[in-house]
């Protein structure tokens, strides 16, 4: 059998079903949008990475009267709705428009990436200079665009105009579609020009979306609705579909079904557990979903790599970067509810849906809301949900989707962690630590692990990263997990101009009353692995020994 080619980074549908790369088929998203012809202004908010992009090429394919996309649907779903696929296959004009890659650092930089999407968006319609239907005024209008002398303010009625033009060339109106609306406003947010590109957006949209003669329908995609910055205050029959409506719960994201399909497709059954761990556990509506950028990126390195331990695909993206905004946070403490989180639990919390990127970060409640509505948390279903833990009818259950988001959550924990041990004064800490004062040490650190996010498996890996956190940065030599001895000691303190190091080891105890002997273990350790002799050769006149055992927030440290 052939090997089945994926589409790794590929969103546009037509090159897809063209060269025959898999597909798994959403097409039953255009009968579903179709059902209710009255609505106007359609927008879908889900987190990226779930297919947007990809559905909103495959409505363009279908409606766009430029092209003929028979055959590019043959033997999908809507094909079988034959009285649907004539009214509407082909049969109206189409802009298609997507704002998923306009940023920049400040607003001249972000303003040039848009008005460049929309000035390339003109030029796939330059036959329109040649249209007899179409006036001169609205010609040249049109090449000060294409051109790149266009206002402001011709930027704000651009699509407005190009809808008025086609609408008079074809003689029909137009079906616009508008992927990622809110990225431009979600990058001006974080860096710092929000107000300067809201005004451009809005003003686009209010133009096209409110009393526009020449509108067929507008189907939009973004995160977040931005209701109360009033874009589509205005906007006709408007409708919009959030991840906690159930109308489109199935065309955005992979079903298990459609899972179990694709592995067996490309000969992955065995990998089924895997995946469901890792990338699934997504609820939209009343449908469990996995991440298709995940499934398929996965799939791909197994089968072009060979290799089969699950990756995490979203680690290195900068989105990631608002969990630990938020940490950082004085006024909110959310200490508590991150470890219910991370020990694989759930929390209850009133939910905004009608979110506005400049107020994201104003309260603990659109916090969560944000978390939720960009994928990082989901919703429990009713049946997991404790009896005593009635929900009202604001609020959500919300918990971890899966493994994935979870070491994101687990990392960013630790580096906020690490940033919040290198802002306090260790001067004590030190001293006590160079003195040999297990007793002091002991409260010191148990201090301190009162205040921290820990996790639900209290492994090695999470002490181990705590007590190097706190003692790096310092001005001395930390070396963790170093070649010592006979063995590799846990972490190594030398202080070179005095000539003295500290080596310590560090045990998980099974409960309270086992650190007493986890601490022994670590010190007989450190004498059987003899990780202290090797530092006294070396020149060190004097090393001090400590076992260190941890249970989840209390901790014991002993001295040899």
């Amino acid at each position: 059998m052939d090997r089945v080619q994926l589409p790794i980074g590929i969103s546009d549908f037509e090159e897809i079903r063209s060269k025959g790369y898999y597909y798994v088929d959403k097409s039953g998203l255009i009968q579903e949008l179709l059902r209710t012809e009255g609505t106007k202004v359609m927008l879908f908010t889900r987190p990226r990475r779930f297919g947007k992009t990809l559905g909103m090429h495959m409505l363009a394919s279908f409606f766009d009267v430029r092209k003929n996309s028979k055959e590019l649907f043959q033997g999908l779903e809507i094909t079988k709705n034959i009285e649907l696929c004539k009214k509407w296959m082909n049969q109206y004009p189409v802009l298609f428009l997507s704002f998923k890659d306009v940023d920049g650092l400040e607003f001249s930089g972000g303003y040039g990436m848009l008005f460049m999407a929309v000035a390339n968006l003109f030029k796939e319609h330059l036959y329109l200079l040649d249209s007899v239907r179409i006036d001169d005024f609205s010609k040249k209008s049109f090449l000060k665009i294409v051109e790149g002398s266009a206002t402001v303010s011709d930027i704000k009625g651009s699509l407005f105009l190009l809808m008025r033009m086609m609408e008079n060339h074809y003689g029909k109106k137009v079906i616009l579609i508008l992927d990622e609306y809110d990225v431009p406003i979600a990058k001006a947010s974080s860096k710092g020009y929000y107000d300067e590109m809201l005004d451009v957006i809005r003003g686009i949209l209010s133009m096209v979306l409110k009393d526009n003669s020449s509108l067929q329908m507008a189907v939009i995609t973004g995160c977040l609705r931005i209701a109360r910055e009033s874009i589509f205050t205005g906007a006709n029959n408007f409708k919009v579909d959030t991840i906690s409506d159930n109308r489109y719960d199935e065309y955005f994201g992979f079903t298990h079904k459609e899972i179990k399909k694709i592995l067996a497709d490309i000969g992955m059954e065995s990998h089924l557990q895997k995946v469901k761990q890792w990338y699934d556990g997504y609820h939209f509506g009343d449908v469990d979903v996995y991440c298709p950028w995940d499934v398929l990126n996965y799939a791909d390195k197994v089968i072009v790599q060979g290799i089969t331990k699950p990756e995490n695909f979203w680690a290195h993206t900068s989105d990631n970067a608002v969990i630990g905004q938020f940490l950082k946070r004085t006024d909110i403490d959310v200490t508590e509810k991150f470890e219910k989180l991370l020990d694989g639990g759930y929390i209850k919390e009133r939910i905004n849906e009608n979110l506005t990127y400049h107020m994201l970060m104003s309260s603990e409640e659109n916090f969560w809301s944000l978390l939720y509505m960009t994928g990082y948390l989901t919703r429990v279903k009713p049946e997991k949900i404790k009896t005593e833990d009635r929900l009202d009818e604001n609020s959500v259950a919300l918990r971890i989707p899966n493994a994935e988001v979870m070491e994101i959550f687990r990392n960013s924990s630790v580096e906020w962690l690490r940033e919040k041990l290198l802002e306090n004064d260790r001067r004590i800490l030190f001293e006590t630590l160079w003195e040999g004062l297990d007793e002091k040490l002991t409260e010191m650190l148990s201090d301190l692990l009162f205040d921290t996010i820990s996790f639900h498996d209290y492994a090695e890996s999470f002490y181990h990263a705590f007590v190097t956190g706190l003692v790096a940065g310092a001005g001395y030599i930390v070396e963790s997990n170093y070649e010592n001895g006979m063995g590799r000691s846990d972490i190594v303190i030398k202080d070179r101009r005095n000539r003295r190091a500290v080596v310590i080891e560090a045990k998980v105890a099974v409960s309270e009353e086992g650190l007493e002997k986890a601490c022994r273990e670590a010190l007989h350790q450190i004498d059987e692995k003899q990780y202290a002799r090797k530092i006294e050769r070396s020149g060190f006149r004097k090393v001090i020994c400590y076992g260190i055992a941890f249970y989840k927030k209390s901790c014991l440290v002993k001295r040899k």
